[in-house]
């Protein structure tokens, strides 16, 4: 219990006050699209150069809690999840907010985002050592098979059709392809210099959900459609609170997950919260209720994403591998403040880290006080006009893809994918497993190219033996081919029904 020790150092005026303004800023910029939860803790990272050590990381760790979570805001309120991490939000909670009940979708956001994120902090604290060792199991072949386990979900998540889930997954994995090859380094697909970097993930997530959203809000205004909304439920807070620990199931899935997640490094909060919003789909007696404003399913996404902050930690803090791309920032802070990441960190700087990792607690109340108050005034978005509210997120869709890399062709590409993904929706296509194509692509083609090299050396060629023995692999594919076959099978029962 050595961190209960020093919770006096985070209860000082300048260190809640460093809280309160971290996790308030971090809401309001994951919410903004472009605004990833990796930016903005790196935009933050001049401003801790003059600060104490733990100063500066209680004010970087309250930025990262807050932006995991404020990412769901847009995503409700208006359909463009604020990072890859809240796309699974989307799916149920703006069809919440188009039902008049975006004030219970922020809330159950909010209390599955405290309780994922208690949840990950208990384990950073008490389950640091062993799972450290567990996380340096996890090669190219185990990260390899997790990105596959992630593609099973494709065909069957947010889409009415298998065949059109396939075809959509299909072509976002396509869309991953292009530029260099990982291992060669040749050009793929470039036919156009727009295209020489490839298509970024955050560049495709804002392409595929803010233009199709901007281009249907204009169609509705001019063709005098679906006026906007001005309910914004009715809901005590009471009653959300009774309704997210009712949901115990899938609490505990989406922690869980969130968490053996976090600890893989590279994997990220975009594969836990799909993948606990699957396998809670597949428990669930709601089932054919998931894609049409099912609250279970916000409670499962977002209890994942956000219980993965606490164990990315882990091996970021051990072994200086970051679990995530912010925890690879978060990295760079504390190089700049002298402290050396080890297996010795917890005796050598115990104090800032103790204290930082206490002040991770408190970020997530602060959290969600903040956030269940801002929840209050959904109806300030939901009461835009039409005109407006497309002319609004068009404008963040441009500030944030243009802000990624600076690049002229990154909003070149973001248009062109918002605009055949409006006509693609058309006819039944989701933008969903289009996303998730863009970001399990380079995940399985780098792993299985560097896989392929490793086992070919260490088996004399035979590098499909590296990929198919040891025991986290074997559990892996029997995961995948368990999803796959309970995939076909639910699909088959739905269209008996």
């Amino acid at each position: 219990m050595e961190f209960l020790d020093y919770f006096a150092n985070v209860f000082t005026l300048y260190h809640i006050a460093l809280l309160v303004g971290g996790t308030f800023v971090g809401i309001i910029l994951g919410a903004l699209p472009g605004l990833s939860p990796t930016m903005s803790v790196a935009l933050l990272i001049p401003f801790t150069f003059h600060m104490e050590p733990e100063s500066g990381l209680i004010l970087l760790g309250a930025m990262y809690t807050a932006t995991v979570a404020g990412g769901a805001i847009s995503a409700i309120l208006v359909n463009v999840p604020g990072a890859p991490a809240n796309i699974a939000t989307a799916m149920d909670g703006h069809k919440m907010a188009k039902q008049g009940k975006s004030k219970e979708a922020l809330h159950y956001c909010f209390i599955s985002s405290f309780v994922g994120g208690i949840f990950g902090v208990v384990i950073l604290i008490f389950f640091t050592p062993p799972l450290a060792e567990l996380s340096l199991k996890f090669g190219t072949t185990e990260l390899f098979w997790i990105a596959i386990l992630g593609i099973t979900i494709i065909a069957t998540i947010d889409s009415k059709s298998v065949i059109k889930g396939l075809l959509s997954g299909l072509f976002g994995l396509m869309l991953a392809t292009i530029g260099d090859n990982p291992v060669l380094g040749v050009e793929r697909f470039v036919f156009t210099e727009h295209l020489t970097g490839g298509v970024n993930i955050v560049v495709g997530l804002i392409g595929l959900f803010a233009m199709p959203q901007v281009l249907n809000l204009m169609e509705n205004y001019y063709s005098q459609k679906n006026a906007a909304l001005s309910a914004v439920g009715s809901s005590t807070l009471m009653s959300s609170f009774r309704y997210v620990f009712g949901r115990a199931k899938a609490l505990s899935i989406g922690s869980m997950i969130g968490s053996i997640i976090g600890i893989i490094p590279g994997a990220g909060g975009q594969i836990a919260g799909l993948v606990s919003y699957d396998q809670t789909k597949k428990f669930s007696k709601n089932s054919d209720n998931y894609g049409k404003g099912e609250p279970e399913g916000i409670v499962a996404a977002e209890s994942a994403n956000n219980s993965m902050v606490g164990p990315s930690l882990i091996p970021l803090l051990t072994l200086s591998i970051p679990g995530s791309p912010t925890a690879a920032v978060l990295l760079g802070g504390l190089l700049i403040h002298g402290i050396f990441p080890g297996h010795e960190i917890f005796e050598t700087n115990k104090e800032v880290i103790w204290t930082f990792i206490d002040s991770l607690i408190l970020a997530q109340f602060l959290m969600l006080f903040i956030g269940l108050f801002l929840s209050r005034h959904s109806g300030w978005i939901m009461k835009v006009p039409d005109n407006y509210m497309a002319v609004g997120i068009f404008v963040l869709a441009v500030f944030g893809t243009y802000s990624i890399g600076n690049s002229y062709s990154d909003v070149l590409i973001m248009v062109s994918l918002g605009t055949i993904m409006f006509f693609a929706s058309k006819a039944g296509f989701s933008a969903v497993p289009v996303v998730l194509g863009i970001i399990l692509g380079p995940i399985a083609e780098n792993n299985f190219l560097l896989g392929k090299l490793i086992g070919g050396a260490r088996f004399d060629g035979n590098w499909i033996l590296y990929f198919t023995t040891g025991t986290i692999n074997i559990t892996l594919i029997s995961i995948c081919i368990i999803s796959i076959t309970y995939g076909v099978y639910s699909n088959r029962k739905s269209k008996n029904k």
